[in-house]
């Protein structure tokens, strides 16, 4: 039943993906009425470009090669040309509607309407580019954010506790080895007393990135008390019994619907990821069951993927939640829906005694790019009592 439904899923995917991809191609055909003889030379790539994402990552199930690897690349740059295409063509569409309603165009637009039409393309694509460009940049810098809490509780000898935590690297074919060095020397710069990765390491198979060495770079990651694993939902898109004896493999330590008691001071629990039902058939263990048993006077870390029912946290005297998942939309205008979708799709709230933070990732999923979001590394300071 699971694979039917997948199925189904995909071929509404692609038929929406073909769908969206002619219009654009159409309105750009419109565009070179001014400059017909271009026509072909834009056909050739704007087909290009629109298919190498699917072919990119057909072929890279066949024969992974640098070749298919350069297709999904540039191919994950066309889905997120693809959102900015489309607002373009929504936003002329309203100002024609208006037009047609209020007659506000000017005489020599009207009579210049093709030359009109492809300065607009010109300007359209350009401003794409920038965009696209200017998005990239941003999505491979990730930046410190720098938390300051203070928890009512005291932690054993510790009055003071320095946590890196990172979510949602997506390592995979678009990032690889050279990305995930950049998130560890920001990670050991922040010389940590606990390393938090709050799921989505993988993209999806982690066979893409096993054979890069990509290990010395895990192991490569400082930190008193060790480093902590949740699994995200892409770790079951792949395989998550590979991606769990990998990672553990490497010195981390996977938490799956566990709890850890570190220097006798505090805990760390950590749950499965919700998309463990829909892929083992069986229902994860709720934040009470998890939680069942334990000293509640000592500090309760607990970290979950996906920022859901953030009130189970504070009726069962968790003190802090790290999350990740919502990405903050990643390419707006997502993250307006993203802040529709989750109580908190990214940054600070408390809630009770209990403090939240939802990060917004260290990297990208699909296009490499980030509009209206900044990958980061979260720098929480905890003060006990």
């Amino acid at each position: 039943m699971r694979n039917t439904g997948f199925y189904i899923f995909f071929s509404i995917v692609i038929v929406l993906y073909i769908l969206i991809n002619f219009s654009i191609c159409n309105r750009g055909l419109q565009a070179l009425q001014y400059y017909p003889r271009i026509k072909p030379w834009y056909l050739l790539i704007f087909i290009t470009l629109s298919s190498a994402y699917i072919a990119g990552r057909f072929a890279e199930r066949l024969i992974p090669s640098a070749f298919s690897n350069t297709l999904t690349f540039a191919g994950s740059f066309w889905l997120a040309a693809m959102i900015y295409f489309s607002l373009a063509i929504i936003f002329l569409d309203l100002i024609r509607l208006f037009n047609s309603l209020f007659h506000f165009f000017p005489a020599a637009l009207i009579i210049n309407y093709p030359r009109v039409k492809f300065i607009t393309g010109i300007t359209i694509l350009v401003s794409v580019i920038v965009i696209l460009i200017a998005g990239h940049i941003n999505a491979v810098k990730p930046k410190i954010t720098k938390l300051d809490i203070h928890i009512a509780k005291k932690a054993g000898t510790i009055s003071k506790l320095k946590i890196a935590a990172v979510s949602d690297i997506h390592l995979g074919n678009i990032i690889g080895r050279s990305r995930l060095e950049k998130i560890v020397f920001g990670i050991n710069n922040l010389n940590p007393d606990l390393v938090l990765i709050a799921g989505d390491v993988f993209d999806e198979d982690i066979s893409i990135i096993s054979n890069d060495s990509i290990g010395e770079v895990f192991k490569s990651i400082r930190s008193e008390y060790g480093v902590f694993f949740i699994p995200g939902n892409h770790e079951y898109y792949g395989d998550i019994e590979k991606a769990v004896k990998y990672l553990s493999s490497q010195n981390i330590v996977v938490l799956r619907d566990s709890v850890v008691c570190i220097n006798n001071s505090f805990y760390l629990a950590g749950r499965d990821d919700k998309e463990f039902k829909r892929f083992s058939g069986r229902s994860r263990k709720t934040i009470d069951s998890l939680l069942q048993g334990l000293d509640k006077t000592l500090p309760v870390i607990l970290m979950d993927h996906q920022p859901f029912k953030l009130n189970e946290s504070v009726l069962n005297g968790v003190d802090l939640q790290i999350s990740g998942h919502t990405h903050h939309g990643q390419l707006f205008p997502a993250n307006i829906i993203t802040g529709w979708i989750y109580e908190i799709s990214h940054g600070y709230k408390k809630s009770g005694d209990t403090h939240f933070y939802v990060s917004s990732g260290a990297g990208t999923w699909g296009p490499p790019v980030r509009i209206g979001s900044t990958p980061e590394i979260v720098n929480i300071t905890i003060d006990f009592e």
